[in-house]
């Protein structure tokens, strides 16, 4: 059974300011709290409606009904189980390979997706805006599939952070050079900007190669491209140049 406070803990993490405050963050799905438990992430507390996820202690754990678990759950249909996670302490950015770094990404459904890519093309490091959506967002930590259990994410002032470099900072944008055409190199900083408005001026300035992925339709009318779309366009260039 579910406790009152235990319902209003839970819910309140939906809250950014509440899960700084309680250092807590919410996972859902058997195979995102899986991939957590198997990786570094320090597990608070587990909540079933069935007979799973055996290796957890059961003091860590309580048997809830499916009436108690659409109560805390943040998902529409919820699924058999949801976990409260302790959030790591903040991560120092090194710098390693390829990066992808994001410019204020909004969405939390783009960011989540972001990450898994990031994980399927071996991207280590993913740098992010302090405007950019908080991976412990429900919504982000259930849309990389567990991929935040593999990718390190770390939050900065981008702006100083790019001035730091000294390896190819790359920027995406409408009138870049075409993708396709480009000898891409293994380590560089690959950034991608708002959803609406793009790359912003100060990053702008500091973008040493412009990139864009080439519009193939007779009428050339779409503005742009979602950026987790391009972004799997954009690392799957630079990974296929760089074999």
């Amino acid at each position: 059974m579910v406790s009152k406070n235990q319902i209003k803990l839970i819910t309140s993490l939906q809250q950014k300011k509440f899960r700084q405050i309680h250092k807590l963050f919410i996972a859902e799905g058997v195979k995102v709290i899986q991939e957590l438990l198997d990786s570094n992430f320090v597990l608070e507390h587990l909540f079933v409606s069935e007979p799973i996820l055996d290796s957890v202690n059961s003091s860590q754990k309580t048997i809830v009904t499916d009436a108690e678990l659409k109560k805390i759950s943040c998902l529409a249909t919820p699924n058999n189980c949801l976990a409260l996670f302790t959030i790591p302490e903040a991560k120092l950015p090194i710098q390693k390979g390829l990066v992808v770094a994001l410019d204020s990404i909004r969405d939390p459904g783009n960011l989540g997706t972001i990450i898994r890519l990031c994980d399927w093309f071996g991207i280590e490091e993913l740098w992010c805006s302090e405007q950019t959506a908080d991976v412990y967002n429900p919504k982000v930590v259930q849309a990389t599939m567990g991929s935040i259990s593999r990718v390190k994410v770390v939050y900065m002032d981008l702006e100083k952070q790019l001035q730091k470099v000294s390896i190819p900072v790359f920027g995406t944008f409408m009138d870049g050079k075409n993708v396709y055409q480009e000898n891409l190199p293994k380590e560089g900083i690959l950034v991608l900007g708002n959803e609406a408005n793009g790359i912003s001026k100060n990053i702008e300035k500091l973008v040493s190669d412009r990139l864009a992925i080439p519009r193939y339709g007779a009428l050339q009318q779409t503005e742009s491209l979602n950026v987790a779309t391009a972004t799997a366009i954009f690392l799957s260039e630079f990974k296929r140049t760089t074999i």
